[in-house]
């Protein structure tokens, strides 16, 4: 356990950083936690950094002590809108490396317009449960291979489920697939926990501009609708203007954004 002392708090006691845990950080002032930093590596092998103090001379020697133990690059999530949050991190020496909008979904096909949408033909829509697991796994790793060969998979919405090391495949029974007869072509992953989630919606490179990607949103919005949802939710980096189209052109309505930050 390591502790560094300074000075800070209303009173002028000193404040002392303790770390507790394995990536973990205490800030105490007279025994009470003023402070807590919490450092966790996310699926994709990066290492996100997450701090809660209650004043900025506490959040600051927070996050230099543990920019000081903990390998770059270093990476947080912020609310946008949370302005003296993320001016925190910017003292911190944290830069803003992507913008990610969070987008409210309807469900309902009237509103979204894909009642009629059908896969191109060849192509067929296989719900959720029912893919082929090797099959899955195949468009999954050969989808992740073209994103990394061009824009880098780090471009794509933040994955926090934890899944044991290599395997990309969250859940297979979370994902329904556009099938061709040999393979599949593309994925949509819905999550279901607090709210439905559009986690991940991609397609193969050869195979994009022919409908499919609008296909499996129209299915898994239409599974949604009958199950009683109004609505879903999904994140969508700034940058990726297909995407943010895609999802704009059928109602969804932008509700808050994220900044990704680095140091």
């Amino acid at each position: 356990m390591d502790t560094k002392p300074f000075a800070a708090g209303l009173g002028g006691d000193a404040v002392v950083i303790t770390r507790v845990a394995d990536r973990q950080w205490h800030a105490l002032e007279d025994d009470l936690v003023v402070g807590r930093g919490h450092a966790q590596h996310r699926p994709d092998g990066r290492l996100f950094v997450s701090i809660d103090a209650w004043h900025d001379a506490t959040f600051d020697r927070l996050a230099e002590a543990m920019s000081a133990e903990l390998p770059a690059p270093l990476y947080t999530v912020v609310d946008e809108a949370d302005a003296e949050l993320t001016a925190g991190w910017r003292r911190a020496g944290f830069t803003v490396r992507r913008r990610e909008w969070e987008y409210a979904v309807p469900t309902d096909p009237r509103v979204t317009g894909l009642e009629a949408v059908l896969p191109p033909p060849g192509v067929t829509i296989v719900p959720a449960g029912r893919a082929d697991e090797r099959l899955l796994r195949a468009v999954d790793r050969a989808i992740r291979d073209e994103v990394e060969a061009s824009v880098g998979w780090q471009s794509m919405p933040a994955e926090v489920m934890a899944r044991p090391e290599g395997d990309t495949i969250v859940d297979p029974s979370l994902y329904a697939v556009a099938a061709a007869a040999d393979r599949y072509l593309g994925l949509i992953r819905v999550v279901r926990v607090i709210r439905p989630r559009i986690g991940l919606l991609a397609v193969r490179a050869g195979e994009q501009r022919r409908g499919i990607a609008r296909a499996l949103l129209a299915h898994a919005l239409g599974t949604l609708h009958r199950s009683g949802c109004a609505e879903a939710w999904t994140e969508v980096d700034e940058s990726n203007r297909a995407a943010s189209a895609l999802f704009e052109g059928i109602g969804a309505r932008p509700m808050s954004s994220n900044l990704e930050l680095v140091r």
